[in-house]
């Protein structure tokens, strides 16, 4: 706090009485002490001491009254003692030790004569100055003591009253910038100390202080809080963004939100940042709604490319009255999702299946059986086939290395996701059947993945009924008038992408997905997770194929396969925790 030095004692609120230094003066000596005294008022020598002007001639005239002399060198000496005086009073307002001496000046001059009109004159402006000193005095003490007066009272109201009585008297000018400064330090170091509305409350106090337009020193210290509160605002955010690099760091980002948001004044937009940036850790850790990622596989190389799935919740499965629903798909039931995940863009493909069964000498379910259901083109129907294995396209024949794996039973589909697992160390797995129905709705709540109605122009690979097969079939039963140039399955990616940026949810091939079977929905988790019981052996198969009937198209269609199957029209994609 601003501090005013305030010196000296009570003396200076009275004046002070005077009295002569003694000077032994005798008849025989009145002439030399008229010398003396003449030297004196010549040199400046008033009345401090006894061998000084004014003494020297009220003794000489306490022994002789009349003596012309001592009157007219005491006439001249108070003359002068009244000059010294005016000199002193202009400096005795804000000098103490100045109105020390105008009050022993005045206490002279009363000595000399009290009766004479320039010593009225003079102890009255004495007078003024001793009050305007007081009430200066009174008003520092209370400055340095602390009571400012922001309510009334206080050292403010005891300036104020100097310049009701003085206007501009500088004394008190500078009392009122301090205690101005007083309040100003106050809320500074309330800002400091984070409290920012009792920072406010001190600026609008020290803003009142001056009176009319808030002054530029204000103005100043307000700019200086808004910095303070702005390096603390970025503080608390740059460290929370710190904490959130960890798991565990959540709940520490959390309190420094809501710090931050106590502090930040409306609209802030930094505060707005870190909410959106723990709002995102929340959901996704370190990651974003719709960022697309790959993990480094330990042995080298690249793992499937992985878009983040926004959490939220959605209706799942058929409502009751859904044309070619089944009660396997009822009832529908919302579920929620309260923290995001990853899911691969594309169905896992015949090349990054191969890297995983060469680097683990894994051999699949239909490897290891010798056969598999593929799609006979001379007969139009599926049939087992020796031979064949994930190796194989739908037909038997060798399969594109960007083609979806097929073949591949639900086992081998786990294996695969295991291996990802050890190699990245991150949790990779097959999607729960709401994770799949939630990432194929896509936010549509529809019969079909685009809503209802008829498939627009080349969503997925579906059953159209301008498809035709390499000698000419047609579908018995496809979507009319549809027609997307594959008879089988495309390579992944073909198709455009659904709103979350997946590819071929909807169409392609169907998928298995983690859970067992279960004849309906009824006790199904509400939360998302897989439905699994240990043993099971009957899973679950989701999503529509190249080969899929209209009604096997739909977004709530669900089907039962064995654990061990395995065939032309069904691959899987992965999911990853985050």
């Amino acid at each position: 706090m601003p501090r005013i030095t305030v010196t000296g004692d009570d003396s200076v609120n009275a004046a002070l009485n005077w009295q002569p230094p003694v000077v032994l003066l005798a008849q025989e000596g009145v002439a030399d002490a008229r010398r003396r005294a003449a030297r004196a008022l010549e040199e400046g020598r008033l009345y401090a001491g006894p061998d000084d002007a004014i003494p020297l001639y009220l003794a000489i005239r306490r022994l002789d009254p009349e003596d012309a002399v001592a009157r007219k060198g005491l006439d001249q000496a108070l003359d002068r003692l009244l000059e010294r005086g005016e000199r002193v009073l202009k400096t005795a307002e804000d000098r103490d030790e100045d109105a020390r001496e105008a009050a022993q000046i005045a206490a002279v001059a009363r000595a000399i004569d009290p009766d004479d009109e320039a010593v009225l004159a003079y102890l009255s402006r004495v007078d003024e100055v001793e009050q305007l000193t007081r009430l200066n005095l009174a008003s520092e003490r209370a400055l340095n003591g602390g009571r400012l007066g922001e309510q009334g009272g206080g050292a403010l109201a005891g300036f104020r009253e100097v310049l009701k009585w003085k206007p501009g008297q500088a004394r008190a000018l500078q009392g009122v910038a301090a205690v101005e400064s007083a309040l100003i330090r106050r809320a500074e170091d309330a800002a400091l100390a984070g409290d920012f509305d009792g920072a406010r409350n001190w600026l609008a106090h020290a803003g009142k202080v001056r009176g009319g337009d808030e002054a530029i020193t204000v103005v100043d210290a307000r700019q200086r809080i808004e910095a303070i509160r702005t390096v603390r605002i970025a503080g608390l955010r740059e460290s929370g963004v710190q904490d959130l690099q960890s798991p565990l760091g959540l709940k520490a980002a959390r309190e420094k939100l809501a710090e931050v948001l106590r502090i930040a004044p409306p609209g802030d937009p930094v505060a707005a940042d870190f909410r959106q940036r723990i709002e995102l850790a929340t959901h996704y850790g370190l990651f974003r709604p719709g960022q697309a990622f790959t993990d480094a596989l330990g042995n080298g190389g690249r793992g499937p490319e992985m878009v983040i799935v926004p959490h939220g919740a959605f209706r799942m499965g058929a409502d009751d009255n859904e044309l070619g629903s089944a009660d396997a798909e009822k009832p529908a039931h919302y579920v929620r999702f309260d923290r995001g995940f990853a899911m691969a863009r594309n169905a896992v493909t015949v090349g990054e299946f191969r890297r995983f069964v060469q680097a683990t000498s894994y051999r699949p379910r239909a490897t290891r059986r010798g056969h598999s259901i593929v799609y006979d083109e001379r007969s139009g129907n599926f049939v087992r086939r020796s031979g064949v294995d994930w190796q194989s396209d739908h037909s038997g024949a060798p399969a594109r290395e960007d083609m979806p794996v097929l073949h591949v039973s639900v086992y081998d589909a786990e294996a695969y996701a295991d291996w990802l697992t050890r190699q990245t160390g991150h949790g990779y797995r097959l999607p729960s059947e709401a994770e799949f129905e939630y990432a194929l709705r896509a936010g549509v709540q529809g019969r079909y993945p685009w809503g209802n109605g008829v498939p627009p122009a080349k969503v997925e690979n579906l059953t159209g009924g301008n498809d035709a097969s390499p000698s000419g079939r047609h579908w018995n039963n496809a979507f009319v008038g549809y027609g997307d140039g594959y008879w089988g399955p495309a390579p992944v990616g073909s198709f455009r992408p659904n709103a979350w940026g997946l590819h071929d949810m909807g169409g392609n091939t169907s998928e298995w997905v983690a859970d067992c079977w279960h004849a309906s929905y009824r006790r199904a988790p509400a939360d998302g997770a897989a439905w699994f019981n240990p043993g099971c052996r009957s899973r679950v198969v989701r999503g529509g194929s190249w080969a899929s009937a209209p009604v096997q198209a739909r977004a709530a269609w669900r089907s039962s396969s064995d654990s061990d199957m395995t065939n032309a029209r069904v691959g899987f994609r992965v999911v990853r925790g985050i």
